[in-house]
């Protein structure tokens, strides 16, 4: 398994009962799983706990076949660094380095995601890095721009080939379709779930929107998986 969560717990302070409330929940390698529910009711808390940003309060969280949540804070983050990516909601992109060097910060922080694109110097990673925005559709010309002067659409992109740079063994995606039009949309979204088939990459992506259900292998419910047990369509 790549991603197993066993009773985990998570409460606000001054909250009479816990926020996040999970029994169990698995995601196998290779494995794309939707995790769809309205904004507020706790998708993105969720995620912040499986990959180690927030930590758990209660209960057991392993990647990759390892204690990831009894970790210490420094060591959780080299193991997301080197077993994680992330996209990010916001994006989190830095607005003045060019796509490329955004996509290349993967690298900065992991020697095996270098090693598993076999990009062992700068210009082997800075070449890694254009062949994944080629493929997102970013050309040679958008990708030497910075951040800032891209499309909204054109970050999205960028953000989505920074989590892959590496192939990580989990992509966690937050809302990573969320302004975007129906065809951008479906693009970005063939895009990322043909690359995580190529690499091997399971796949869970939070988001309010069902009607992209057909895409993933699983669509779980986040008011069932919430509160003990889980429905899977």
């Amino acid at each position: 398994m790549v991603l197993e969560l066993d009773n985990l717990r998570y409460q606000h302070p001054g909250q009479a009962r816990p926020f996040i409330h999970i029994d169990h929940f698995a995601l196998q390698s290779g494995e794309r799983v939707l995790l769809h529910g309205p904004s507020g009711c706790g998708k993105s808390t969720l995620l912040s706990l499986i990959t180690g940003i927030r930590p758990a309060q209660q209960g057991d969280i392993r990647v990759a076949g390892k204690p990831f949540s009894s970790l210490s804070q420094r060591r959780r983050d080299a193991f997301r660094a080197d077993h994680i990516g992330v996209i990010f909601q916001a994006f989190n992109l830095l607005p003045y380095l060019t796509a490329v060097d955004n996509v290349c910060l993967s690298a900065g922080f992991s020697r095996r995601r270098c090693e598993r694109e076999t990009a062992g110097n700068n210009k082997q990673r800075r070449v890694a890095a254009q062949e994944l925005l080629t493929r997102l559709g970013l050309d040679a010309a958008t990708s030497v721009l910075p951040a800032w002067q891209l499309s909204f659409g054109q970050q999205q992109r960028v953000a989505a080939a920074r989590a892959l740079f590496g192939k990580p063994d989990l992509i966690i995606a937050d809302e990573p379709t969320s302004a975007l039009d129906s065809h951008s949309r479906d693009t970005l979204l063939a895009l990322l779930c043909e690359h995580c088939e190529h690499a091997g990459s399971a796949l869970l992506m939070v988001s309010h929107d069902s009607q992209v259900a057909d895409r993933f292998h699983r669509s779980v419910a986040f008011s069932e998986l919430n509160g003990g047990g889980h429905h899977a369509a």
